[in-house]
């Protein structure tokens, strides 16, 4: 059986049209060509789908059968279309994004998926909150399309734009004497108990935060240990020690907590849109790393 979707076409508008030469004018084809491709697609089909006379065509029973089953395989035919297209464009599909806990914080970021959302509703986001040196794998897998995290060393494969560089700032209890400072430097915070990420969690600002302050010879007294910034937050508010975070969670405001300025001018961090290079980029994933850079820079 060999039938294509032209000789569905032809037959349908033969069967509304109950005459060949309508509908022959109706496919821009001359009348001969079109009876012998419906004769030859009652052939294939093995049924008599007209009955034929000098003054008139009708349907048989198989006919109206084979025009329902027809005219829905036609449908479906132009709803593949219409979804690979809309796929292709970024219109529907989905989106995969990893994300450290710091980056729902970033008005770029929070407006771009926003705003992305809005635009493109049948595209399904899924978001992934991941600690930044475990987002490289699956990045590099594809089971990610787009991550962000904080700067970080990054293997070849990986490609990377910065969307924020922002101050650090120091996290002191309301009540601790250097909480009324208009800035503290890195040495006062290193003599004070700290509260900081487990080396485990595989967050980026664990080494960024240590590094800044290792170029300066210090090493802090770090007495919690924890996987979250938001554990971080909640003790420093309790009073079991001081700590240091991007200014990006400064929106989260406690009563307790004073976020104070850093006076070393190198204490910044950077938050970064990561890609694989190896794999194809959809339009979707495409489209949001477009506005997310463009927020970025406006």
């Amino acid at each position: 059986m060999n039938i294509e979707l032209r000789h569905l076409r032809y037959f349908i508008a033969v069967a509304e049209e109950l005459h060949f030469g309508h509908a022959a004018a109706r496919l821009n084809i001359s009348q001969p060509p079109l009876s012998q491709q419906i004769q030859l697609l009652e052939q294939q089909v093995g049924a008599r789908l007209l009955a034929r006379t000098n003054r008139s065509v009708a349907l048989t029973a198989a006919g109206k059968q084979f025009l329902a089953d027809s005219r829905q395989i036609l449908g479906l035919v132009d709803e593949a279309a219409a979804r690979a297209a809309r796929l292709h464009q970024g219109e529907t599909g989905e989106l995969r994004i990893g994300f450290t806990s710091s980056a729902p914080f970033i008005k770029a970021v929070s407006d771009t998926l926003s705003s992305f959302r809005q635009r493109y509703p049948d595209v399904h986001i899924q978001t992934r909150e991941i600690n930044t040196r475990e987002q490289i794998a699956p990045l590099n897998e594809g089971s990610l399309d787009l991550g962000l995290m904080r700067n970080t060393p990054l293997p070849e494969t990986l490609a990377w734009e910065v969307i924020l560089r922002e101050p650090l700032l120091a996290m002191i209890h309301r009540d601790h004497p250097l909480a009324a400072r208009k800035a503290v430097s890195l040495k006062e915070l290193a003599q004070e108990p700290f509260v900081f990420f487990d080396p485990h969690v595989g967050t980026g600002l664990y080494d960024e935060i240590l590094g800044l302050m290792r170029r300066y010879q210090l090493i802090p007294t770090i007495t919690q240990e924890v996987g979250e910034a938001m554990t971080i937050i909640g003790l420093v508010a309790a009073g079991l020690g001081v700590s240091i975070l991007p200014a990006s969670f400064h929106r989260v405001q406690l009563n307790e907590i004073r976020w104070v300025p850093i006076i070393e001018a190198d204490a910044v961090s950077e938050m970064w849109l990561v890609w694989a290079k190896h794999h194809e980029q959809g339009t979707a994933a495409a489209r949001f790393k477009q506005q997310l850079l463009h927020a970025a820079i406006g």
